[in-house]
């Protein structure tokens, strides 16, 4: 299909409603049905079931589980050192590289604006407007929850409702704005190097998106709505520890002061990347 067609479909697609009806199938645990998704989905991708903490597919409750399955502990290893920049998921480099004058780099010319990421909260924006940011996405093979790339403590969540288009190069090259107009999950975390922030970008057939202190946090809403924590309810996160999975797949950004990060210079846009594996550094 062409490109443009491709995305025209997606505007003409009733994307909450198809996406939350996938959903619902996906969560099912009928065991006919949820096995036969689970067989047809493993030999379409390549999944390597090996590397899954369970590995019969047959034993998963339903697909949900199947595709936020945890891996073997040993099979993720989380860099060493307080001064490097675990990466937060398995997937693909889409982009990296500093955030210029409130903007990041989407694809082929296209950018976006860092404060209307994040939900329009001007504060929040203002520690990266010239900092680093780096976007994995995460494709329907890979291992789909996303890990801290540094330690450190939740103090906001913004859950910011929007469009579902998909997300992978053709929509990233042809969709203005992808990242900031589509449903996404803003988590700002203070970490001993400042402010870090990862944001968890829903996608056309993403059911919900969860977090391992506040359960399922991306159900359909109209509103921006802010979730203040550290007092009443502290969250302290390790790097390499689990803050959130997506219930079928999408993108993570992480976004990290001016100053702060150095990214691995080997690191280019398309190239594989794995949870765990140094990103960056922290001089």
């Amino acid at each position: 299909m062409h490109p443009l067609a491709f995305i025209a479909l997606q505007r003409i697609t009733p994307q909450a409603a198809l996406s939350r009806f996938i959903g619902a199938f996906a969560a099912a645990r009928f065991g006919p049905l949820k096995n036969w998704l689970i067989t047809k989905f493993i030999a379409r991708y390549g999944v390597d079931m090996s590397l899954a903490a369970q590995e019969n597919p047959a034993a998963y409750a339903s697909f949900n589980d199947f595709f936020t399955r945890a891996l073997k502990p040993d099979a993720r290893p989380i860099c060493a050192g307080p001064n490097t920049i675990a990466c937060p998921a398995d997937g693909a480099i889409s982009q990296l590289g500093p955030i210029q004058n409130g903007r990041i780099f989407q694809a082929k010319g296209r950018d976006y604006s860092l404060m209307e990421l994040l939900g329009g909260d001007a504060a929040m924006a203002q520690p990266f407007h010239n900092g680093q940011f780096a976007t994995i996405y995460l494709s329907p093979k890979d291992y789909h929850r996303v890990h801290m790339p540094l330690a450190g403590d939740l103090t906001q969540m913004i859950h910011v409702p929007g469009d579902l288009f998909s997300v992978n190069q053709v929509t990233a090259e042809n969709v203005p704005r992808l990242f900031a107009r589509n449903e996404r999950l803003v988590c700002h975390f203070n970490t001993a190097h400042g402010p870090m922030v990862v944001v968890l970008v829903g996608a056309m057939i993403v059911a919900s998106i969860a977090t391992p202190w506040a359960g399922v946090v991306a159900p359909l809403r109209k509103q921006v709505r802010s979730t203040e924590y550290g007092r009443a309810h502290v969250v302290t996160l390790a790097k390499g520890e689990e803050m959130g999975r997506f219930l079928l797949g999408s993108t993570a950004i992480v976004l990290l002061p001016e100053g702060v990060a150095q990214w691995d210079a080997n690191l280019v846009a398309g190239m594989p990347v794995q949870m765990g594996q140094a990103m960056g550094s922290l001089p």
